[in-house]
């Protein structure tokens, strides 16, 4: 693992361990209400995740994009879980799911940039409402259609964009490593701190139809803490201070745009998380719903501007 990368996840468990202290002690000094339960359940969640990544940062790239693929295989299945489909569907989605996915991924380790990124949008979106239609079943078919093709983009083209960053040849200590740490730490941290002020100073409902726990005060400061933040990792990057500052901008804004997107399709499902996989963070797909938007803007501008 590069100095950088070392640094940045010592820095984590550091911040980790106060946290964790700061949740014990509010806990003993206002007992355990749910606010302070939910929160000590994400820490908790948080030292798993990041210990993790850690490790898999530290086993290399080819290790990385499987985390990934693993990733979007628990997110795909989490969408489409909630999604109703029918029996003709099933070719469509054994395709997403075991030819795809893995092309996707595959084609990040053995890189092929030109065909990684039409893949899925041009070679999957014919496919699948191919094999559909194949089945001769016409009712709701566009609807069905469009629920296994948005899955797809969502949960495997979109979040392939993260672990896309390695086959960049960004100039730095840290290459695509460094980029994709950046772009994880700015989307969870911003994700994390909206929570947090939004708890403590949020007054005003962002969108109440929407995702009623989302406030336009959280939004606000906790997204001026992640580009702070993002200003002062920009060593991980080629970005430089100010770069880094716009580049967790971008990360802030795609990342609370997705977060809302998703919140509208889980109310449209009568759905309060897309699972339980995480403790006190719901599913894969509640804690990735912020990086699927985020993450392809974020790799275009680093590919045009710095690789």
């Amino acid at each position: 693992m590069a100095d950088p990368l070392a640094l940045t996840f010592l820095g984590l468990f550091a911040f980790l361990a106060v946290a964790s202290l700061a949740g014990w002690a509010l806990v003993r000094r206002h007992g355990a209400t749910p606010t302070l339960r939910n929160l000590n359940d994400r820490i908790r969640s948080w030292w798993i995740m990041v210990a993790v990544l850690a490790a898999v940062f530290a086993a290399g790239e080819t290790t990385t994009i499987l985390l990934f693929a693993l990733a979007s295989f628990w997110c795909l299945r989490e969408f489409l879980s909630l999604t109703p489909t029918r029996p003709a569907d099933h070719y469509a989605l054994a395709a997403a799911f075991y030819v795809f996915l893995p092309l996707q991924y595959w084609l990040l380790i053995d890189p092929w940039p030109g065909v990684f990124l039409i893949a899925i949008p041009v070679y999957g979106f014919l496919l699948l409402p191919t094999l559909t239609m194949a089945q001769g079943e016409t009712e709701d078919f566009l609807q069905r259609v469009a629920k296994v093709q948005w899955a797809l983009m969502l949960a495997v083209y979109c979040l392939s964009h993260a672990p896309a960053l390695l086959i960049l040849d960004l100039p730095g200590a840290a290459g695509g490593m460094g980029a994709l740490a950046f772009l994880l730490l700015v989307a969870q941290a911003s994700d994390v701190a909206q929570y947090v002020f939004g708890k403590r100073f949020g007054r005003t409902r962002l969108a109440p139809s929407v995702s009623p726990s989302k406030t336009r005060e959280g939004l606000v400061l906790g997204g001026a803490t992640a580009m702070l933040l993002g200003g002062a990792v920009h060593g991980l990057t080629p970005f430089g201070f100010w770069g880094g500052l716009g580049m967790a901008g971008v990360v802030v804004a795609g990342g609370a745009i997705g977060g809302l997107v998703l919140s509208a399709v889980k109310r449209s499902l009568g759905a309060k998380d897309w699972g339980s996989m995480v403790e006190g963070h719901g599913g894969m797909l509640d804690r990735m719903d912020s990086l699927a938007f985020s993450a392809p803007l974020f790799f275009h501008l680093t590919r045009w501007f710095w690789g």
